[in-house]
């Protein structure tokens, strides 16, 4: 059994493997089960032998509810002990329950047993959008009357059950695990003692039970009493997966107690590998055990504990079939096919299944060189495949249009990855469906597109949305124009029938337990609707009409129809999240791909191009765009893609392939546009977290582009108008539209400004460019007002629709009504706008789940959309020819959709996120404050200009304190201009009178509402100040003025030479000039008179520490200035600023020195012709004399060598002697825990006037921080108390001077 692929270089690991591979010969787990060896499967007669067990078999009496081509001639042991114990249950009239892991071989069992006994079925798939009335009864209207249908009617899946039990056919019900709980116990007295009551008011009785009363009661008698026999043939087979390791809901116990279980393990390995060498007879029986070894491996007990899904052991046999056709592929990349464990596995996940995988061969170049119709095989494609450097033809199947070669769309620029992916996609196309696996805007439908080109197929494009349902994927019920109820196919259907390629967009979206009913379709292409029809593969539908001689007319009649050959499903879906919730509701994202899903396709990952690649991609779509934006915006996007910064790659996502190639398109037709504003543009950077939009202008600065957007404050310019016929938006132009519709064309109140100009000339761009636009900004910013102004200078009619919590799929294209009774539906106005050629308002958009919306998708991307009633919406005219339910779009359809930003506190879904990339998207915010103004002063042209600046101001920083998230609501200019429009209808109401419209939303919180006041305080707005808070500071009467003396000079003689004073000159040594740097600080200014009516107007505190002193105080003009030391620092700002300029001059002026020798610094203006300069200078004075000292201070370095304990003040020495060191003297130098120079873990610096010994920096910065902190405590109270005192002292020094003044004036 190649024991040698097995090994992986550790004996252990290869001992356990074996292990693991005769184990599953034995049976599952090491199960050893006493089962007889079944020689063979005989027919004699009319009975059926499987073993010693016997079967009678029953002629049919609807023979085309048998299957056919399920059993095969050469069984394996293991199924041909399955079947036997099958039929040992069936003669006991015991229900089973097929249990096992995910795949075809329980179904594949249960229907070979069916066809072996001749047996009738009825085919349940269940979901999670089951009901009651889908097990037992429906009612329908038919000619105005209700009623119920079960067996009466053969066209309805929905009553299989009782229709199996009064016709005695086997019910098979496949997925129970998949059925909400509660109900399938309906089913538990069905099961147990064959009865159930109906709503029709009859009730279904045992054979037993019933025969006994037919031999006392007349058939007539039984029918009266609405009783109906169950026919004893009547039997269950259920099919399910074990919920402990699956997802899924556990059986009732009541329901579980009454099947018999068998577990359907995967074959064994000898089987499997019989199975698999007949399929692949061109592949070498090695390559076949590689296969087989690594798939077993990963089915392991040591795998699932690993948290590893199971291996789709079903898909071998495809991937063996492929495997003959292309002897030379990869293996490695096969398994990857099979089980693309890079897209749903963490890196652990990696490294195990790597290490099981122990060949890995070189990975082989593909390419398709031709297409061409097949001569031999009608329906499918000759295909040259490169491989390798070989030519392989081979034939595919096909649509029923005409095939196109490879490289002939002119609108598909192909890379080599993308060559390389549709040839592998080439190969998978022969033997299974298959599953495209890639990021948003990847590329993964203009692939899917161009791979159905060259195959000549029809797309059905189906969007799959979360809250999708069996029925929505299947059948619709719809009412008739007569009022009778009937069942309208879904595009699925209809493509299973015609043959198409049905395109399933978003299957990572859609509830796992509502896809299950898809499995049957895609694995054995069968498929029962809800109508009683049966879609059956083509080659069953063939045998199956040889073996009744029907007709096709006569099977259409009994609701059977055949699947068409070339039909195929081709899904697209966004990579699972590693780590996600396999929840459809998680918010964080879906773990979506299981073991369930890999059985149903082969994956292929549609990764990110390479850098040349992209580029030559957009310079073939976008020929005229600048090369050098070009390249620099690659750089960008890749350098973004290429870093593991989360953020980063959050960031990359907005910069998908499509999102580039619109930009690309934008700069090729303005190619003066800046590259930077088109990113900021992309990305929507205005709502970017802080951390995202730092990473955005770091990467921007390291690929040499502008960081920043220039700010649009100041640009007055911009303009708009309309001047013969031909509408201009500051530099675009557009003609204006000529429509007939004029009462559909907004007309709004709207006053231009500059920034909203701005954003109306970007829209302008990309609607000339045929773009979809998407708006996005707070609450009340203008997106309404920007919209409808654009449409009424477009002079285009607008449809508008709102979306909200409730809108569904049927609501955003249809809506309904009822009309004489009738159930009618009109167009939404999404359909009318597409008609007419209107432009859509879809408003509150992220209001609307993302899975309602998501359906926009293929109406942005395809121009097709299929409505609820069943119509289709196509953009191209000659594909609608002859389809009497298409609905040609216009060519001037645009849609414009309005959404608020992400995040709290807006309570909607992500629009953005999930459809961001497909739309152009603009970003709409409040004007700037001299935009703003001047639209209120617009609004309101009687309110005083102080006001309007005041509520300005007011309100820019209440914005601003919610981006940096200091409050959760961002007030916009909608509030403004209310409290404007207010102020200019009633003038005399106060301000704060009129705020109170906005701000008693916030009035019970307090918290809120003292942030709220603090901010308007500030900019001088009296809100929740009171008419009697009035304080005005004492009045003291000032004495009289008296003359108290005069002097006098006497000038006789020589006056003059007695004035003369001698004078000496020295000179002045000037240095410098010093170059200082000047810090701007945000200024916190407080209107005083907000609250309460003081003498004081405002104030404000400098940003200053507790040591600084204010030594001086200036003022010239508007402007002041104040000196502090300690150390020496200039302060100026201006009286009604909102910054503080600081100068540090701490090395301009000697050091600072404390104790005894106190610095004073002062500052004085300048005259002319120096106005508006200060200049300062430093005063040091010793008690009453001033004394101006220089002097230099000696210090020392020394090291201390000792720890440090708790700070303290120490000893004072009255003798003033010089210490170092010793840890007891206030005053010392180099010491610890006291208060000195030099040392550490000191209070406070204290001098005493001698040498300094410095400890190293190094020992300082040993200092525990327990130290530092209790030393910062104590710093701060001996502060507060030096403050107070030297208030006390000037209190005391007041009121004497005040003694004083009394007493000279009484003396005088």
């Amino acid at each position: 059994m190649h024991p040698q692929l097995l090994c992986s270089g550790v004996t252990t690991v290869a001992a356990r493997r074996m292990r693991n591979i005769v184990g599953s010969l034995l049976g599952r787990d090491g199960w050893t089960r006493r089962t007889h060896e079944v020689k063979s499967v005989s027919t004699s007669g009319d009975t059926i032998n499987i073993g010693e067990v016997s079967y009678k078999l029953k002629k049919p009496q609807n023979p085309e509810l048998v299957p056919v081509k399920h059993f095969s001639d050469s069984l394996p042991q293991t199924v041909v002990q399955h079947l036997r114990w099958i039929m040992q249950k069936d003669l006991l009239g015991q229900d089973v329950f097929l249990i096992g892991p995910p795949g075809t071989l329980r179904r594949s069992i249960a229907m070979q047993y069916l066809e072996l006994t001749k047996r009738e079925v009825e085919y349940v798939t269940l979901s999670r959008d089951t009901t009651e009335t889908d097990l037992k009864q429906r009612r329908e209207i038919c000619s105005g009357t209700a009623f119920y249908i079960d067996q009466v009617s053969m066209f309805c899946l929905e009553f299989c059950a009782v229709r199996a039990a009064t016709q005695g056919r086997v019910l098979v019900l496949e997925g129970l695990e998949k059925a909400e709980r509660n109900v399938l116990p309906i089913l538990n007295n069905l099961l147990e003692n064959r009865e159930m009551q109906l709503d029709d008011g009859r009730f279904l009785m045992a054979a037993e039970r019933y025969d006994k009363l037919l031999q006392e009661h007349t058939k007539e008698e039984l029918d009266r009493w609405k009783i109906v026999r169950v026919s004893e043939d009547f039997w269950v087979i259920a099919l399910g997966l074990p919920v402990s390791k699956y997802k899924g809901n556990p059986l009732d116990p009541p329901l579980r107690s009454r099947f018999q279980a068998r577990d359907i393990y995967y074959l064994p390995f000898k089987d499997q590998l019989e199975l698999l060498y007949a399929a692949g007879a061109n592949v070498p029986a090695e390559r076949v055990s590689q296969l087989l070894s690594f798939a077993t491996t990963l089915c392991s007990q040591e795998s699932s504990s690993l948290g590893l899904p199971d291996f789709p052991i079903d898909n071998l046999l495809p991937a063996v079939r492929v495997l003959n056709t292309f002897p030379m592929l990869s293996l490695h990349k096969l398994i990857h096919r099979l089980y693309p464990y890079k897209n749903f596995l963490a890196k652990d996940g990696h490294a195990a299944v790597e290490a099981v995988l122990n060949v890995i061969q070189e990975l082989c170049y593909h390419s398709i060189l031709s297409v061409s119709v097949s001569k031999e095989f009608q329906g499918h494609v000759d295909v040259k495949l490169s491989i390798a450097d070989k030519e392989i033809t081979f034939q595919s199947p096909a649509g029923t249009n005409e095939a196109h070669p490879p490289h002939s769309n002119p609108t598909f620029i192909g890379t080599p990855g993308h060559s390389q992916l549709l040839a592998e996609m080439m190969q998978s196309h022969i033997v299974k469906d298959i599953c495209l696996i890639g990021p948003k805007g990847s590329g993964k439908s203009v692939i899917a597109r161009e791979f159905a080109n060259m195959l000549g197929y029809s797309v059905e494009p189906v969007m799959l949305y979360q809250d999708m349902t069996a029925r929505d994927l299947l059948q619709q019920r719809y009412t008739l124009p007569n009022g009778d109820t009937a069942w309208r196919p879904s595009p699925l259907v209809t493509a299973a029938l015609e043959g198409k390629m049905l395109l399933l967009d978003g299957i990572h979206r859609v509830n796992l337990g509502t896809l299950s009913v898809l499995s049957r379709l895609l694995q054995d292409r069968e498929l029962d609707l809800y109508d009683g029809t049966r879609l059956l593969r083509w080659d069953r539908y063939q045998t199956l009409k040889d073996q009744l001689q029907l007709s096709d007319q006569q099977l259409q009649k009994r609701s059977i129809f055949p699947i068409h050959p070339s039909f195929r499903v081709l899904a697209l879906a966004e990579p699972p999240v590693v780590g996600g919730s396999t929840s459809s509701d998680s918010s964080r994202g879906q773990q979506w791909l299981g073991s369930e899903l890999l059985t149903l396709f082969l994956y292929h990952s549609v990764t990110p191009l390479a850098k040349a690649e992209e580029m030559d991609l957009i310079l073939g779509l976008t020929p005229n765009v600048p090369k050098e934006a070009a390249e620099q915006l690659l750089n960008f996007t890749h350098s973004l893609r290429r870093g593991n910064d989360p953020t980063a790659k959050s960031l990359a996502s907005s910069f998908s392939t499509r999102q580039l190639l619109r930009i690309c398109r934008r700069l090729s037709q303005y190619p003066e546009e800046n590259i930077t504003h088109s990113i900021h543009k992309a990305c929507l950077s205005r709502f970017l977290p802080s951390l995202a939009r730092a990473t955005l202008e770091k990467t921007l600065k390291n690929c040499s582009m502008k960081a920043s957007l220039e700010d649009a404050e100041g640009i007055s310019d911009y303009c708009c108008a309309v001047k013969n016929g031909v509408l201009t938006i500051g530099k675009v132009s557009a003609p204006i539209y000529s429509s007939v519709q004029k009462l559909k064309v907004p007309d709004v109140l709207f006053y231009d400004n500059p920034q909203h100009i701005m954003v109306m000339e970007d829209m302008l761009k990309d609607f000339l460019l045929g773009e979809h636009l998407l708006l996005v900004g707070n609450q009340g910013v203008g997106k309404n007002k920007v919209v409808d102004r654009f449409l009424h200078l477009l002079n285009r009619p607008r449809e508008y629709i709102q979306l909200h919590r409730d809108t569904t799929v049927q609501t955003l294209t249809l809506q309904p009504s009822v009309r004489d009774g009738v159930i009618m539906y009109e167009d939404s106005p999404l359909v009318k706008a597409v008609k007419l050629g209107h432009v859509l308002v879809i408003d509150e958009a992220d209001k609307a789940p993302t899975n309602v919306t998501c359906i926009l998708k293929t109406l942005v991307e395809s121009g097709e959309m299929i409505l609820a009633d069943g119509r289709r919406i196509l953009s191209d005219p000659y594909e609608a020819k002859g389809k009497p339910n298409a609905i040609i779009m216009h060519p001037d359809f645009r849609m414009v959709v309005l959404a608020n930003r992400p995040g709290f506190p807006f309570l909607g879904n992500d629009f953005y996120g999930s459809l961001g990339d497909i739309f152009s998207c603009h970003a709409v915010d409040n004007p700037k404050p001299q935009a703003e103004l001047e639209m209120l002063k617009q609004y309101g042209p009687d309110v005083p200009d102080a006001t309007l600046q005041k509520l300005v101001a007011a309100f820019g920083e209440l914005r601003s304190m919610a981006d940096q998230g200091t409050i959760s609501y961002p007030y916009s200019t909608r509030e403004v201009v209310n409290i404007v429009k207010h102020l200019q209808k009633f003038p005399n109401e106060g301000l704060a009178n009129v705020l109170r419209n906005v701000f008693d939303f916030d009035a019970y919180s307090k918290d809120m509402l003292e942030v709220l006041i603090e901010a308007l305080h500030k900019h001088g707005i009296p809100f929740g100040a009171k008419p009697t808070s009035v304080s005005l500071a004492k009045e003291l009467p000032l004495p009289e003025v008296r003359m108290t003396g005069y002097w006098s000079i006497n000038q006789g003689g020589n006056a003059r030479r007695k004035l003369l004073c001698p004078t000496e000159t020295h000179p002045v040594d000037v240095k410098g000039p010093a170059f200082l740097r000047v810090q701007r600080l945000p200024c916190n200014r407080k209107e005083s008179r907000a609250l309460s009516f003081t003498e004081e107007k405002a104030n404000w505190q400098l940003p200053m520490n507790e040591v600084n002193i204010i030594c001086d105080v200036t003022s010239t003009d508007d402007i002041l200035y104040v000196a502090t030391c300690n150390p020496v620092s200039l302060y100026s700002m201006k009286k009604d600023g909102e910054t503080i300029q600081l100068m540090e001059l701490y090395d301009v002026f000697p050091r600072t020195i404390s104790g005894v020798w106190q610095p004073f610094v002062t500052v004085a203006p300048l005259g002319s012709p120096l106005d508006g300069q200060v200049v300062l200078h430093e005063e040091q004075s010793f008690h009453s004399k001033m004394l101006f000292i220089f002097f230099f201070q000696i210090t020392i370095q020394r090291e201390s060598g000792l720890d440090v304990s708790a700070p303290k003040h120490g000893k004072v020495d009255l003798n003033n002697a010089p210490h170092v060191g010793g840890n007891q003297w206030a005053g010392g130098t180099g010491g610890r825990d006291t208060a000195g120079l030099g040392g550490k873990g000191g209070p406070y610096r204290l001098d005493a006037g001698h040498k300094v010994y410095q400890v190293s920096q190094a020992e300082k910065d040993a200092v525990p921080e327990e130290v530092r902190r209790a030393a910062r405590e104590m710093a701060e109270k001996a502060f507060k108390e030096r403050i107070v005192k030297h208030q006390c002292l000037r209190i005391k020094t007041k009121k004497c001077s005040q003694f004083l003044g009394s007493m000279f004036t009484l003396l005088s």
